[in-house]
């Protein structure tokens, strides 16, 4: 892989990226944004992870723009099996939910930046220019977010121990949807939705749809 790249100076080779993410609307979007970037450099654009792992090898980005939802991955499976492959690519996160929900765990497992797909546009730019001068990216909640954390120094929220899926059930649920509205919502099947259920109450230590609706509000995963 690449090794770090030094800081972004005019002369210099632009940075190469690569788009990962399976809505054109939104590639074609993060293009136009990066297109008005003097320095940076789209190389080539993908819509699933396969696609993504092939054109790493071919032409060996300096950065990944990678959807938190590519098709056949929950969310960060998708970064997971990246890293599996190329574990020196930097890689900047770009998700529909927001900092509070994924962005720490996102760092965790390897991500150099999260951005949010409701940030300005000028924020993925940011981004992308603080990881290549080497460090890493967060926005505003999230780093409210890792100075709580560092300041309380507490003990992982019960919410972070569950897959991408099941947080995605947590907040649906979260926010007073019913088991039905949250099956046609994401797509499968309301004994699916049950199954996840017991699997966050199990997790969590919660026992009712209640309890788990208190908790979002209060680690605010809802609005």
């Amino acid at each position: 892989m690449n090794s770090p790249s030094p800081n972004i100076h005019p002369g210099t080779s632009p940075v190469g990226i690569v788009i990962a993410d399976d809505h054109v609307l939104i590639r074609e979007g993060v293009k136009k944004i990066l297109r008005g970037a003097p320095g940076l450099r789209v190389v080539a654009e993908a819509a699933d992870l396969a696609g993504t792992l092939a054109h790493i090898a071919k032409y060996r980005p300096d950065l990944v723009v990678l959807d938190i939802s590519l098709p056949g991955h929950e969310g960060l499976e998708g970064l997971a099996e990246l890293r599996r492959h190329y574990p020196e690519q930097r890689v900047v996160m770009l998700s529909m939910y927001g900092e509070e929900q994924y962005g720490l765990a996102a760092l965790k497992a390897g991500a150099a930046g999260y951005v949010t797909k409701t940030m300005a546009a000028e924020e993925l730019v940011k981004a992308i220019r603080q990881v290549m001068e080497g460090g890493t990216y967060v926005g505003p909640r999230l780093a409210e977010q890792l100075a709580r954390q560092a300041c309380e120094q507490a003990a992982p929220s019960a919410h972070e121990r569950l897959t991408v899926r099941e947080r995605e059930i947590l907040v649906l649920i979260g926010a007073g949807l019913q088991v039905k509205q949250v099956a046609a919502q994401l797509g499968i099947s309301a004994s699916s939705v049950n199954t996840y259920r017991a699997r966050i109450f199990q997790k969590m230590e919660l026992a009712s749809n209640a309890a788990l609706i208190r908790y979002a509000v209060q680690h605010g995963l809802v609005t």
